[in-house]
């Protein structure tokens, strides 16, 4: 793959919103894929092929319904209305009291065929965390979901992703959204200086620099 297509396809838009638990930070990413919007919705919604692409997912899949992925997230499904709209709750172990973390994915398709799919993240974060990390503590993840999706609905695959995720490939791929992040918290009226911190904190995170040799 090209990683810097694979980076330079993805829209990133960082803000705020209310929610009933306070103010909220948003990560937005936009992608156009080419499939039809069906094939795309089966594809994010469809618990036979999640496993393919992201992870394997258990629950009651119906709007109120409960589901969990694995070793990851879990919650409520909110709203659902294919092919267009699905809205889930993401919540990380136990809730905590108050909070407020939802997952929002829109479809869009067009009169060529594509699809524009549309993934907002909301939450109210810890300040202490954001002043560390930044938007790209949770849009890298996002963006490595994206690549996933775009690899499955073209045919392809990464045979061993745990592999992959220790490789060069993988590495430069979470360099370049770490700082694509950045720039989206810049735009959207961080400070440059926090910024280069939270991407610096964040390229170590996800990118840590490979253990050295044994010495000659």
């Amino acid at each position: 793959m090209d990683i810097v297509d694979e980076i330079n396809a993805i829209h990133r838009v960082v803000g705020r919103a209310e929610t009933p638990a306070g103010e909220a930070r948003t990560v937005l990413l936009r992608r156009t894929y080419d499939a039809p919007v069906e094939d795309v919705w089966d594809a994010v919604t469809n618990p036979e092929r999640l496993p393919r692409w992201f992870l394997p997912v258990s629950g009651d899949f119906r709007v109120g319904g409960r589901y969990q992925t694995e070793g990851n997230a879990g919650g409520e499904i909110v709203r659902c209305e294919p092919p267009r709209l699905l809205r889930v709750t993401w919540i990380y172990g136990e809730p905590v009291e108050g909070g407020y973390s939802e997952v929002e994915v829109r479809l869009s398709p067009e009169t060529d065929g594509t699809t524009v799919f549309e993934l907002e993240h909301i939450a109210v974060t810890d300040p202490e965390r954001w002043t560390e990390y930044g938007p790209g503590a949770v849009g890298v993840g996002w963006d490595l979901t994206l690549l996933g999706l775009g690899l499955h609905l073209a045919g392809r695959t990464i045979e061993d992703p745990r592999t992959w995720e220790q490789s060069p490939e993988a590495r430069e791929f979470a360099t370049l959204s770490s700082n694509a992040w950045g720039a989206a918290a810049v735009a959207g009226g961080e400070s440059p200086d926090d910024v280069a911190r939270m991407v610096a904190n964040t390229t170590r995170f996800y990118a840590p620099e490979p253990p050295a040799g044994p010495a000659a």
